[in-house]
């Protein structure tokens, strides 16, 4: 199901807003002090490519472990994105959410553009991954807080 998904995704749509983040993407590698946003860029491009089946998580939920990006350096990253290219790309992403709910078979899609939409407002310090690793860092982080609260008492 997820292959015919992401198939009639990219047909109907999927691939203007992935174009539009490796545009972003490019514009930031010229610029060389934006790496970093270019790296991040292409990373939630594919995902924008070829959405089902996969999420957008943070590495710091994912590894437990705080990198640059998951910093407070990783907060300002996303200030500076959110005013030069996530709100064009969170626009998008809520016109094509719009047009995907106008149909009833659009609403899964009009979904993904939607998650799309806020991850575009904050991609720094995210990752993408299959769902289930998703659901399983976030169970595995679930189960550490309710131990270290029972070891609290």
């Amino acid at each position: 199901m997820r292959t015919l998904g992401n198939f009639l995704w990219f047909i109907l749509g999927g691939i203007f807003m992935g174009l539009c983040w490796w545009f972003f993407a490019l514009i930031a590698f010229i610029s060389i002090i934006g790496i970093p946003w270019g790296r991040a860029c292409f990373v939630m491009g594919k995902l924008s490519f070829f959405p089902f089946g996969r999420e957008a998580i943070s590495r710091k939920e994912l590894t437990l472990n705080e990198d640059i990006g998951t910093s407070g350096l990783g907060l300002i990253g996303n200030i500076i994105w959110f005013l030069f290219a996530g709100i064009w790309l969170a626009i998008g992403h809520l016109v094509h959410a719009i047009a995907c709910f106008i149909t009833i078979i659009g609403i899964p899609f009009g979904i993904q553009h939607l998650k799309l939409a806020g991850i575009s407002l904050s991609p720094i310090g995210k990752t993408v991954v299959d769902k289930e690793v998703a659901q399983a860092a976030r169970m595995r982080n679930a189960n550490a807080t309710v131990s270290q609260m029972r070891g609290s008492f």
